[in-house]
C-alpha cells in the first residue's frame, strides 16, 4: 500500500514539474497565457538587459540576485535595434490579449502600456535625434554620479563589482563611440558649445590624480563603512581601485576626449533640432512624446506667450505691494537675488545653512501634507548636495527616487555651486517642486503600490512627473503655506515663470529658429534669474527638445481637472480624493489621467 501511495505522488510530482516547465516555458519564449504574467515578463526583460537601471531600482538584491552589480549597460547600436524589435514584440502580444476579459485594473494598464510601447515604437526613425554625450545629463558624467551615488558598497563582494564595472567601462565607451558615429553619418552633431563643455568637462576629470578622482575618493568614502574589511583590506581595495583608475578609466576617457574633439571641427553654431533631418516631424514627436496631449509647437508657444503675460501681473502685484511700485520686475527680482539679506555666505559654512533650512522645509511640508493627502509615502527622503565635480553643468535641483527595496531614501539634489544663485525666498518652493509634496510624493507612493504590474510603478511620463511637482507648488499656496511671506510667493511665481518661459523659448529655439543667445535674453529679461543659470537651463533645453513644455502643460492640465472635479461634485469635493486619482495610480500620459479623473466624478455623483 505504502509502495503504491509513493508511486502515485511520485507521479503526481513529475506531473506538477511538467507544468510547471510548460508554464515557465510559455512565460518566458511565448506569449504568456496570462496577462498579469505578460505584463511583468515585458518589464523583467527589459530591467535584466540594462545592470545600472537594475542597480538604481533595487530590487533583486534582498534575493541574494547581485551577478549584475559588476556589469555596464550596452550602449551600442546593435543594442538600441535590439531594444526597439523587443517593444514591436511586446505591442504585438499585448494587442493579442482581448480587452473584452480583461478587468478594470488589467484594461487600465494595457492602455497606458499601449500607449507607451506606440509612441517610443514612433520615436524608431528619429533614434539617432539625440546627443547621448552632452554637458547636462549625458553618460560620459552619469558614469561617475552612478559610481558614487548608486552603485552598492555593502560588503567586500560589491567591493570586487566595483572595480569589476571600473574594468568594464573601455567596451562600454568603445560602444559609445561606435554609436556617436552612427550619429554623425546621418548628420545628427550636436552644437558647438556641447562639444566644447563636455570637452572641458572630461578633460578635467581626466586630469586628476587617481587618489583624487570621484570614483577613488567616495569608493574610500563608502568602503570605511563596509564593517567586515579591516584596514588592510580598505587599503588593498582602494589601491586596486586607483590602479583601475589609471588603467582602465583615464585611457577610455582619453579615447572619447580624442573623438570629440575630432568632432569639433564638425559643429555649427546652429542650436535647434530644426537643422537635423526631419527635423520639423522629430519636433513634433517628441512634444507628443513629453507633453502626451496633441498640441503642436505653434499652440504650445502661443500658452507660453500667455501664461508669461498673466504670471507678470501677478508678479507686479506683490512688488507693487511691497515697496518696488513702478519697478521693473525682472530688474527688481535680480536685485532682490542679490539682496544679501535674503543669501547665505558663499561658503561651506553656508552651504551647510542651506542644507539645513532646505531640511526644515521639506519636515514642515510633510507635517503640514497630512491634512492635504490620504497617502504619503513610506519611503524617507534627504536633502544632499550636487556632486561638485557635475554642479557646473548641472540643474539647479533634482530628484533621485529611492530604491525599492528600501535601502536607499528618495535624494533631493541642490546645486550650491554658487550661493548667490540660491536666494532664501526660492527655497520654499523648490522644496515644494523636488521634495514634499512633488517629487518624493509622487514617485516613493508610485513604487509603494501594490497589486500593479512593475512597469506601472515605474514608467516615466514627463508631464505627468513634472506637472504634479509643479501642481504641488501651486497648492502650497491655495494651501496658505506663503501667508505673511510674500517674497516666498515672488519666489513661487518666479519658478511659475520660468516654466512658462520654458515654452516660448523650446518652441522658439526648436521650431522657430531662435538662437541661443535670443533664448537667452528672453529668459533673462522674463524672469529675472541669474545669467550663469539661465545659459545652463538654455543649453538644457537645446540638446533636450521637447523635455521642457511637459512641466507646464503637465500642471495646467492637472489642475484644469481639478477644476473640473470641484465645479461638478461642489460640496462633495475633497482635495484627498482627487489626490488620490492622480497618485495611486502611477504615471500615466495626461489623456488617459483625464478619462480616470472623469470617472472618479461619474462614480462621485452617483
Amino acid at each position: 500500500m505504502l509502495k503504491r501511495v509513493l508511486k502515485w505522488l511520485g507521479a503526481l510530482v513529475l506531473l506538477l514539474i511538467v507544468v510547471a516547465a510548460v508554464f515557465v516555458v510559455n512565460a518566458i519564449w511565448f506569449r504568456p497565457w496570462s496577462l498579469n504574467v505578460f505584463y511583468e515578463k515585458a518589464f523583467i526583460e527589459f530591467v535584466f538587459d540594462e545592470p545600472e537601471l537594475l542597480t538604481s531600482l533595487g530590487l533583486i538584491e534582498q534575493f541574494g540576485i547581485t551577478g549584475h552589480s559588476g556589469k555596464l549597460g550596452d550602449v551600442s547600436p546593435a543594442h538600441q535595434q535590439k531594444q526597439f524589435d523587443r517593444l514591436r514584440k511586446n505591442l504585438e502580444q499585448l494587442r493579442a490579449y482581448p480587452i473584452s476579459r480583461q478587468n478594470e485594473s488589467q484594461r487600465l494598464s494595457t492602455s497606458v502600456f499601449e500607449w507607451f510601447l506606440q509612441r517610443q515604437l514612433d520615436g524608431e526613425k528619429f533614434q539617432w535625434h539625440n546627443y547621448p554625450v552632452n554637458q547636462l545629463f549625458g553618460v560620459q558624467n552619469q558614469f561617475p554620479s552612478f559610481m558614487a551615488n548608486t552603485h552598492r558598497l555593502n560588503n567586500a563582494k560589491d567591493a570586487e563589482y566595483y572595480l569589476d564595472r571600473l574594468a568594464a567601462l573601455p567596451k562600454k565607451w568603445d560602444q559609445l563611440t561606435e554609436s556617436l558615429k552612427a550619429r554623425e553619418e546621418r548628420g545628427i552633431i550636436p552644437p558647438r558649445f556641447v562639444v566644447e563643455k563636455v570637452l572641458q568637462e572630461m578633460t578635467d576629470f581626466a586630469a586628476k590624480p587617481a587618489a583624487e578622482n570621484i570614483l577613488a575618493t567616495s569608493f574610500k568614502e563608502r568602503a570605511a563603512k563596509i564593517g567586515k574589511l579591516n584596514d588592510e583590506q580598505r587599503a588593498e581595495f582602494q589601491r586596486r581601485v586607483e590602479a583601475a583608475i589609471e588603467e582602465d578609466v583615464y585611457p577610455a576617457y582619453q579615447k572619447l576626449i580624442a573623438y570629440w574633439a575630432e568632432l569639433l571641427n564638425k559643429t555649427t553654431t546652429d542650436d535647434g533640432v530644426w537643422k537635423l533631418p526631419d527635423g520639423e516631424e522629430f519636433y513634433a514627436y517628441v512634444l507628443r512624446q513629453y507633453t502626451t496631449v496633441p498640441l503642436n509647437p505653434a499652440e504650445i508657444h502661443a500658452i507660453g506667450v500667455a501664461e508669461v503675460e498673466r504670471i507678470e501681473g501677478e508678479m507686479r502685484a506683490i512688488l507693487d505691494a511691497n515697496g518696488f511700485a513702478g519697478q521693473p520686475i525682472a530688474e527688481t527680482v535680480r536685485s532682490l537675488g542679490k539682496d544679501p539679506r535674503f543669501l547665505y555666505p558663499n561658503d561651506d559654512a553656508g552651504r551647510a545653512a542651506a542644507l539645513a533650512e532646505y531640511k526644515r522645509l521639506i519636515d514642515v511640508a510633510l507635517e503640514r501634507s497630512e491634512a492635504m493627502f490620504a497617502t504619503l509615502p513610506k519611503a524617507s527622503m534627504e536633502v544632499r548636495r550636487v556632486p561638485e565635480f557635475k554642479e557646473a553643468t548641472a540643474a539647479g535641483a533634482y530628484y533621485e527616487a529611492p530604491a525599492m527595496d528600501g535601502s536607499r531614501p528618495g535624494v533631493f539634489y541642490a546645486n550650491l555651486r554658487d550661493m548667490t544663485e540660491v536666494p532664501k525666498w526660492g527655497m520654499p518652493t523648490l522644496s515644494y517642486h523636488e521634495g514634499v509634496p512633488g517629487h518624493h510624493f509622487q514617485i516613493a507612493i508610485a513604487q509603494e503600490l501594490t497589486g500593479l504590474p512593475q512597469f506601472r510603478k515605474l514608467v516615466p511620463f514627463t508631464a505627468y512627473s513634472e506637472g504634479w511637482a509643479l501642481y504641488t507648488e501651486w497648492l502650497a499656496k491655495e494651501a496658505g503655506w506663503y501667508e505673511g511671506d510674500p517674497f516666498g510667493d515672488l519666489g513661487r511665481l518666479q519658478a511659475e515663470m520660468f516654466r512658462a518661459v520654458r515654452l516660448v523659448v523650446d518652441t522658439g529655439i526648436h521650431a522657430q529658429r531662435w538662437t541661443r543667445e535670443q533664448a537667452i535674453a528672453y529668459m533673462l529679461e522674463k524672469t529675472g534669474m541669474a545669467e550663469g543659470e539661465v545659459t545652463s537651463e538654455i543649453e538644457r533645453y537645446i540638446v533636450m527638445p521637447g523635455e521642457a513644455c511637459a512641466y507646464k502643460v503637465g500642471m495646467m492640465k492637472i489642475q484644469e481637472l481639478r477644476t473640473r472635479a470641484q465645479q461638478e461634485l461642489g460640496a462633495k469635493f475633497d482635495q484627498r480624493e482627487f489626490h488620490d486619482v492622480v497618485l495611486k495610480n502611477g504615471a500615466l500620459p495626461l489623456e488617459i489621467l483625464e478619462r480616470l479623473v472623469n470617472d472618479y466624478i461619474t462614480a462621485k455623483k452617483a
